[in-house]
């Protein structure tokens, strides 16, 4: 019977992907999309939230340029400080709150302690006269906007934008003197089609992910290559257009190194030019340019840890915050620890770590032992995929193509509330089992582990559900 089954499962997955490939035992056929009848996401995990920690190998004066970066990290800033001309918050914590400093978006109603989406206040401080966009809400996600492509005369063309459009504007507030500026037009872009949405990705781990040689990352790429043809997974690197290497950070991988990733978010999230990002972006009209450029630098007259600039400093914030714990306790229903274990089997034998790679080595570090020859347990191949029509944002960044996306690491998963690039899942519809739904459509390299995925018997779904939100 166990042997008829299989078959059945086989032969039902081959006219799917027109060859096969192993199945958990005891599968059980279900129609796509019946899995949230039964099975569900248990939810953030409570309890301890250790996540936003140091790395423990830290010198004294490492540890004093971690915590100075830290306290950067949540500066508020000011106009006179190099915030806007426009903006979309007015601090890196404020957007990398959740469950702690350098994690991703908040929400009130998870971590009361860490309060509403901080986008609601920062667009209305010091009396600003911006209007709040219709996707900013106060139980979150943060969101950044983009338009995938140009508008004229009241037309999208087919001409590539792409880039962030600023939420706010510094127009009206009281440190702005005659600044006068308007906000895009978000509801005209939502009615043309022409509106998409990233959220912040957290940052722990991220002197690991930064670490891990391109000779690792390929060798990872070019492993299991028969399975990963059977699978149709063909992700590929995103790669540096002058010298070549491979580029890791951002929803499209489009970033190289830390430094760089904060001195672009500092320029576009918050509006504050630095040495790497030195000029005011957006085209500003001169009433609203109130400060030399670049407002972020090297500040030569200091010592110690008040030398390096702000973005310098929150690399190094950013590289030395540890890697998120696992924990089976605080899941939402207590699951049993067999769940959990079960879960994690399931995860290899449906194929969901041909993409999501449970942990690759890091190369040795002149930082620190801490991020040197380390397992890294990041659950990416840092590659970017192709992810279907229904996932596609039509960005192009690198050599990332509209549908294209980097494999989200899952460490930190448990304690993570909204997911996918755009947060469009989260606790008002379904969640972490919304987030594995939508990974299937039209040109998606998932189909066939999502179609394994909605062959599963309920309680295995479920096991699986339980080990993600113990990462």
């Amino acid at each position: 019977m166990k042997t008829a089954k299989l078959l059945m499962v086989g032969l039902i997955v081959a006219m799917f992907i027109s060859l096969s490939f192993t199945v958990p035992a005891n599968s059980q056929h279900r129609e796509s999309g019946s899995s949230s009848e039964s099975a569900k996401d248990p939810g953030v995990r409570a309890g301890l939230v250790d996540s936003g920690a140091p790395l423990s190998t830290l010198t004294a004066a490492q540890l004093q340029f971690f915590q100075d970066g830290q306290m950067r990290f949540q500066h508020v800033d000011q106009v006179a400080s190099g915030l806007g001309p426009t903006f979309n918050s007015n601090s890196c914590g404020s957007c990398h709150a959740q469950p702690s400093v350098g994690g991703s978006s908040p929400s009130s109603s998870q971590y009361p302690n860490i309060g509403p989406n901080p986008q609601m206040e920062a667009g209305a401080a010091s009396g600003a006269s911006n209007t709040m966009p219709f996707f900013i809400t106060l139980d979150g996600p943060v969101r950044e906007a983009r338009f995938p492509f140009v508008v004229s005369n009241g037309a999208v063309t087919r001409t590539a934008d792409g880039g962030v459009h600023a939420l706010f504007t510094i127009a009206g507030r009281t440190d702005a003197g005659e600044c006068s500026m308007a906000q895009p037009n978000f509801e005209q872009m939502q009615q043309l089609g022409n509106l998409i949405f990233r959220i912040p990705t957290p940052v722990y781990g991220a002197g690991f992910i930064e670490n891990i040689a391109d000779a690792t990352i390929l060798a990872n790429m070019q492993a299991n290559a028969g399975l990963k043809h059977q699978l149709g997974i063909s992700g590929h690197t995103n790669n540096s257009g002058n010298d070549g290497s491979i580029t890791r950070f951002g929803w499209k991988a489009q970033n190289k190194s830390l430094e760089i990733f904060a001195g672009e978010a500092y320029n576009v999230e918050i509006g504050v030019t630095n040495e790497l990002f030195p000029n005011e972006r957006a085209n500003p009209p001169a009433s609203c340019l109130l400060n030399a450029t670049p407002e972020d630098t090297t500040n030569f007259s200091q010592s110690g840890d008040q030398i390096p600039s702000d973005i310098v400093e929150f690399s190094n914030f950013m590289r030395f915050l540890a890697a998120p714990t696992p924990s089976t306790n605080g899941i939402p229903g207590d699951p049993p620890i067999t769940s959990i274990t079960n879960g994690q089997a399931v995860f290899s034998q449906i194929h969901c770590d041909t993409c999501h790679t449970p942990a690759m080595p890091t190369a040795a570090s002149s930082f620190t032992s801490g991020l040197s020859k380390q397992t890294a347990a990041l659950f990416s191949d840092l590659l970017v995929h192709h992810m279907g029509a229904g996932l596609a944002d039509n960005v192009s960044q690198g050599s990332a193509g509209p549908d294209e996306f980097r494999t989200a690491p899952l460490w930190g998963l448990g304690q993570r509330i909204f997911f996918l690039h755009d947060g469009r899942s989260g606790p008002a519809n379904g969640g972490l089992m919304s987030a594995i739904e939508q990974h299937a459509g039209s040109g998606s390299e998932a189909n066939a582990v999502i179609g394994l995925f909605n062959r599963l018997s309920p309680q295995q779904q479920q096991d699986l559900l339980n080990f993600l939100r113990s990462l």
